[in-house]
């Protein structure tokens, strides 16, 4: 093996890494979402069970990261 061929392995080793530490986060993404789901549907069944109802709720009004909140805004004044 030269020196130039141990450079190469070297590169290869380390995008080998770097597949392997994407490939676990996207791993734990998908862990995740999917345990989410499953407990958002344990708990939909559980709640029809107790007989309540499952209807989504409204969507909320979300204040854009950009605009202060009047509230915010006298409490530091």
């Amino acid at each position: 093996m030269t020196v130039h061929d141990g450079a190469e392995l070297h590169k290869r080793v380390e995008r080998y890494e770097a597949a392997v530490d994407e490939l676990r986060a996207s791993h734990q993404d998908i862990k995740d979402v999917l345990t989410d789901q499953v407990l958002f549907e344990r708990w939909r069944q559980l709640g029809l069970e107790l007989g309540f109802s499952a209807t989504p709720a409204p969507p909320r009004e979300h204040t854009p990261v950009n605009q202060q909140i009047p509230e915010m805004s006298e409490a530091w004044s």
